[in-house]
């Protein structure tokens, strides 16, 4: 999504619509948006908009006014307000404009809202917005082309950088959703690989790629033995972030990317089962986060791995009791084949280790205990070094995670 910046106030802006946020039932417009605020004020008093999260409606702007319409979103109460809940109604304005076939949009550029910078709502807005136009109409045919979608903040911004982090992690997380989204027959791990190849190539990364024969010269026994039962080999992806520190230590970010998970020879019940293409995006997380370091040019290295296997309960497939090597030497006991993504992450965190780095980050659609524990809201995190989960839970509030 194309994000610009215009001096001139919110409602002049000539575009389809114009965005106005409401925290329940206040609005958030900045001063010298008066009339504009009345108006948005009005329309709310007299619809069952409430500003709650994700709440969005749509009015038409009539008379004199530059812009087509009028677009609520809701960040709900003050009081049960955080970061992710501004990005999510950036994202359900636009979504719900571009499905009423509106292409220009133009928001405030800063906001009075409590812990929330100008750069900070700059970079959730603006990212928001990018995700807000996603679909996933790969499969689609005969479907009308919409018009290229645009942004502008309406108002001074001294500081862009902001905006430019916007633009580059919204394009990394637009252009990974549609391998996120593929099914297993669709993005097996092979192709995995060869998309994260010429992600390096245009972004400045290099990427290696071992396969089966090179797993098993460095004793990757895990990894393999998850993928003995697929027709498909595993791929264990390297990518590698050089940054401009020579002196720092890398970090890893490591992701499970089990492309498909029938659960194996302990297989899973067949209702939901479509949904474990869906197993691969702890690694498809690492491949949005090496997009944005390599776009932001991130002073430290980075290194991402991507364990990339399917889980399958073909006649090869490992079967409970089981014993496997990892690649640092020890031996694990397969008591359930449907436990295949610390198999992965087992050979993965080996080789990070490996590389000396200053901090390990894995992620994975690791186990269903974690919605029976926490529910679909928040998301667990586990590590021994508990400044470093701190700096992770913090940065995550701040970024809308």
């Amino acid at each position: 999504m194309k994000i610009s910046v215009s001096p001139a106030p919110l409602a002049e802006q000539r575009k389809d619509a114009l965005v106005v946020f409401f925290q329940g039932q206040e609005v958030l417009l900045p001063a010298g948006n008066t009339a504009l605020k009345k108006r948005a004020a009005e329309y709310a008093k007299s619809s069952a908009f409430k500003g709650e999260a994700g709440q969005v409606g749509i009015f038409p702007l009539l008379d004199k006014a530059a812009a087509k319409q009028l677009i609520l979103a809701g960040i709900g109460e003050a009081k049960g307000f955080h970061n992710a809940l501004l990005e999510q109604a950036a994202a359900a304005a636009i979504r719900a404009g571009r499905a009423a076939g509106l292409a220009s949009f133009a928001m405030a550029s800063a906001i009075k809202l409590k812990g929330v910078s100008q750069s900070d709502y700059l970079l959730l807005t603006g990212r928001g917005a990018g995700w807000g136009t996603y679909e996933f109409s790969t499969f689609k045919s005969g479907g009308k082309k919409k018009a290229a979608p645009s942004l502008v903040f309406a108002g001074s911004v001294k500081d862009r950088t902001a905006i430019k982090a916007a633009e580059a992690q919204g394009a990394s997380l637009l252009s990974t959703a549609d391998l996120a989204n593929l099914p297993g027959n669709e993005a097996p791990p092979s192709k995995i690989a060869n998309w994260a190849k010429a992600m390096a190539r245009k972004n400045g990364l290099t990427c290696q790629v071992l396969g089966k024969a090179e797993l098993e010269k460095k004793g990757c026994g895990a990894i393999l033995s998850v993928a003995q039962g697929s027709a498909q080999d595993a791929k264990m992806i390297i990518l590698k972030h050089a940054g401009t520190d020579k002196k720092a230590k890398p970090i890893v970010l490591v992701g499970k990317t089990v492309t498909f998970d029938s659960g194996g020879i302990s297989l899973k019940p067949g209702k939901g089962m479509g949904w474990m293409r869906y197993d691969k995006c702890g690694g498809m997380a690492v491949l949005a986060a090496m997009q944005m370091i390599a776009r932001m040019n991130v002073k430290v290295p980075v290194v991402g791995i991507l364990g990339a296997a399917e889980n399958m309960p073909g006649a090869n497939a490992t079967r409970p009791g089981d014993i496997v090597r990892a690649f640092n030497g020890k031996s694990i006991e397969v008591l359930n084949t449907d436990a295949e993504g610390r198999l992965v992450l087992a050979d993965a965190l080996g080789l990070a280790a490996g590389m000396k780095p200053a901090a390990i980050v894995d992620l994975a659609t690791l186990t269903g205990a974690c919605i029976v524990a926490l529910g679909h809201s928040a998301a667990a995190v586990l590590g021994n070094d508990q400044k470093l989960v701190d700096k992770l839970i913090d940065s995550g509030a701040t970024a809308g995670e």
